[in-house]
This record gives C-alpha cells, structure tokens and sequence, in this order.
C-alpha cells in the first residue's frame, strides 16, 4: 500500500472517532463516572479530529513521507482506538492508576488488578505510537518534497 491509501485509512478512521465521540457524549450522565466518560469523548473527538489534521496534510500537501512511516501512523490509529475503548469501559470500572486526575474528580477509588492494568496497557503503547507518528509526520514535511529539489 502506498502512502495516499494510508492516508486515506487514517482520514476514515478519525472520521469514526469524531462520530463514536460525539456518540458517547450523549452517553456521559448515564454512566457511574461520567468525568471519566467526559475523558473518553474529549480523547475520541480530540484524536479524530488530529487523525483527520494528519490525513488531509497527507493528502494535500507535497511531503517526503513514506509509506512504512504512514503505515506507523496508521498503527498509532488503531491503538488510539483500544484507549478510547479502554476509556469508554474505566466510565464503569473508575480505575485510578493511569489518569489519577480524572479519576479524583470523578470520585473512583479504582478497580481490579486485571481493569487497572487494562487501562495502563492500552494508553502506554498508544502514546508512545502517537509521538512518533507525529515526529515522522513532522520529518517528512521537513524534508523538502521531490517536486522542490
């Protein structure tokens, strides 16, 4: 697969995050820790939109990035999905371990090992992807275009 159809993947995929957030928002007063269902939308909606920023710049735009490098963004996609996921499901467990702030306004005193792990599990290797999904985005547009040589 090349570059363009990657791009288009991250662009669809952050097309469904921004739908699944807005979605969730109608979900929040209904779950026992709706601040950490606040966190679940704002992460869904704020991820969408930048995969659908990261698509279009993509798309539009003359860049040297490659096509294992947006293979890496597209993996970053996907496990930003299992953070949402794992967040939408800490709205009932209220584990505290990873987003110990969040937690203290919603009042969650924490889960079970196996929730609390799930959690951290799913954010670690999400954010690590996310940094350097964005520094091979940055390197390819830093990197003059074939078209300006």
């Amino acid at each position: 697969m090349n570059v363009q159809s990657r791009a288009k993947q991250i662009l669809i995929h952050g097309l469904a995050l921004v739908l699944v957030g807005i979605v969730w928002g109608l979900v929040i007063p209904h779950t026992p820790f709706p601040r950490l269902a606040l966190s679940a939308h704002i992460q869904a909606v704020l991820n969408g939109m930048l995969f659908i920023l990261m698509a279009v710049l993509l798309l539009t735009l003359p860049h040297k990035v490659s096509a294992r490098s947006a293979l890496i963004m597209l993996g970053a996609v996907c496990l930003t999905w299992l953070t949402v996921i794992s967040e939408i499901a800490n709205a009932w467990w209220g584990t505290s371990e990873s987003l110990s702030i969040a937690a203290k306004e919603a009042g969650a005193i924490g889960g079970t090992v196996w929730q609390e792990q799930f959690v951290k599990l799913t954010h670690i290797p999400a954010i690590l992807s996310l940094i350097v999904a964005w520094i091979l985005l940055i390197a390819g547009f830093v990197k003059k275009p074939a078209s300006q040589d």
